[in-house]
């Protein structure tokens, strides 16, 4: 499924155990799952053994986490859960597509981030995923392309920004009237879905300050707001304590005053920079996903009827 780059190591079978499932409070981030000890790693005992950047995301493997998920939606939380899904790949920047064959020197090598949600409201389910992708290694720069879904009962909608030499090059479409088909190119600007994985990369090379920011795709499109970079100040905390996370984590924060809305990011200080919680608060409603349980593994491999138990590994709802 996926291709990495010349400097990929081999890959190693570590003896180290799964996390507990954490549905309430803080998540038990240190604790194993007793059913899959000894068959997949986490993130920490990964790093472990591979410590350094270049070594850790290139092993053939993603990272994936689970979050409890309480989304805020028609006035209510909702339960649900959310999974982001971490992996390396090669990247042609011209059509801006996965490398899959062929020999092409201008590829590069981008920190792929799979973010997932889903949660009931009422009777019928929402399904969101945005996808993005950031320049993994020197030079890095900023997010080249996201590409988000949203899927529920009444309808579906689709969003993509590409990053060219003029701008952002934006398409939606929707099956609501008031959206519906759009094309444009915007002013060029930093993007919120690729924060998370320039966290995962090198927080401290976030830009920081007052800056216009196109806010996550998936919120703008659940509160149909416009499609455009909007004023917004970011900055970077450490030692922070969160009602999230049972001991003190660094944070990115991201407020928009026009929006009267913020993100927090809550992320381990040391690499990996493991995050561990997120929340949005949009006026008086609050979003939070708190991590429950983490694996490294190569996913794409285990997709045949015996594998379900890598589901529970990750404590996934069936």
């Amino acid at each position: 499924m996926i291709r990495y780059p010349l400097r990929t190591l081999a890959f190693c079978v570590l003896a180290l155990g799964c996390q507990d499932a954490s549905t309430d409070g803080p998540a038990e981030t240190s604790s194993s799952n007793d059913a899959y000890e000894g068959r997949l790693p986490t993130p920490e005992s990964f790093s472990e053994e591979y410590p350094e950047f270049d070594r850790y995301w290139y092993q053939g493997r993603a990272e994936l986490t689970r979050y409890a998920l309480r989304q805020a939606r028609y006035g209510d939380q909702h339960d649900g859960e959310a999974v982001l899904v971490f992996v390396t790949e090669d990247f042609l920047p011209g059509p801006q597509v996965k490398q899959e064959h062929g020999e092409s020197p201008d590829a590069i090598s981008v920190l792929k981030l799979n973010a997932y949600r889903r949660f009931y409201t009422g009777i019928y389910p929402y399904t969101l995923m945005t996808s993005s992708f950031t320049p993994a290694l020197e030079p890095r720069g900023p997010t080249l392309k996201l590409s988000s879904t949203i899927q529920e009962w009444c309808g579906h909608v689709y969003s993509q920004i590409n990053r060219r030499d003029d701008g952002l090059h934006a398409v939606s479409h929707s099956y609501f009237q008031d959206d519906a088909d759009q094309k444009t190119t915007l002013p060029a600007a930093r993007l919120e879905d690729g924060i998370w994985a320039q966290i995962r990369i090198d927080p401290s090379a976030i830009p920081i300050g007052k800056q216009a920011l196109v806010p996550a795709l998936d919120y703008i499109r659940m509160r149909h707001k416009g499609l455009r970079a909007y004023p917004a100040e970011v900055t970077r905390k450490s030692d922070l304590k969160t009602d999230l996370v049972d001991h003190p984590v660094s944070a990115v924060e991201v407020k928009y005053p026009a929006l009267g809305r913020d993100l927090i990011i809550y992320y381990e200080p040391k690499f990996p920079h493991v995050i561990q919680a997120w929340e949005e608060n949009v006026g008086p409603q609050r979003t939070t996903a708190v991590r429950s349980r983490a694996i490294v593994d190569d996913y794409w491999k285990h997709n045949g009827a015996s594998d379900g138990w890598y589901r529970d590994a990750l404590g996934l709802a069936h």
